[in-house]
């Protein structure tokens, strides 16, 4: 059976959750303390070099680690990843938007704001994480008034993978308010089947208000 390595708070670990729902396959999980220095440990980077969430880890010892990549893999051979070439480039185009534009600004002022640490960062920095943030919700709305999702008319991981930080932008402050086609992509991705609605707050870890162990 496939071992997920998770941490509950992380959105990048739910869309590997979210994907595996839907394929309704099942696995075992095993919880990585990152706060507590649990990424960090030899026998961890062995399966993640990053320590980092997610990492999958095959019945035949095989492990894979990033959420874009594991997305990906799972996804093939099903409705949530094309055949076709094309449409396949159209997912990894927007899996690469979602890792420079979505995860690493929107991701990050979120973290920041939710585990008290924005106070702690350049205000300089906070700002260029906002105006990127605002950007990429921007972007996303232009592109979801032509296309019910992202890469056309079907659902697939590139949805999956966008929501998981985009669709939490409130939490870092940013309204959604002035993207009317971006609020109607996150009813159709959370309207599809066996859809995980629940977010878990980094507030459940006692130790997420300190930094990240290097």
């Amino acid at each position: 059976m496939l071992t997920l390595f998770d941490y509950l708070p992380s959105q990048n670990a739910w869309k590997i959750r979210q994907l595996l729902a839907h394929l309704q396959t099942p696995y075992r999980t095993q919880h990585v303390s990152i706060f507590e220095g649990a990424g960090q440990s030899d026998a961890y980077r062995a399966i993640n070099p990053a320590g980092t969430v997610p990492a999958i880890r095959l019945d035949d010892g095989r492990v894979l680690a990033e959420s874009n990549a594991i997305l990906a893999f799972l996804a093939d051979g099903t409705r949530y990843l094309p055949d076709d070439a094309f449409a396949r480039a159209k997912v990894q185009q927007w899996l690469s938007f979602e890792q420079n534009h979505v995860e690493s600004q929107i991701g990050s002022l979120r973290y920041w704001t939710m585990t008290g640490k924005l106070p702690r960062r350049a205000p300089a920095l906070v700002e260029a994480k906002r105006a990127a943030s605002l950007r990429a919700l921007r972007i996303l709305d232009e592109e979801l008034a032509t296309r019910p999702f992202i890469t056309g008319a079907g659902y697939t991981i590139a949805d999956i993978s966008l929501f998981a930080y985009a669709s939490r932008a409130e939490d870092a402050g940013l309204s959604l308010q002035p993207h009317p086609h971006f609020r109607a992509w996150l009813a159709r991705v959370a309207a599809q089947p066996r859809f995980l609605a629940q977010v878990h707050p980094y507030s459940i870890d006692p130790h997420a208000m300190g930094e990240l162990p290097g």
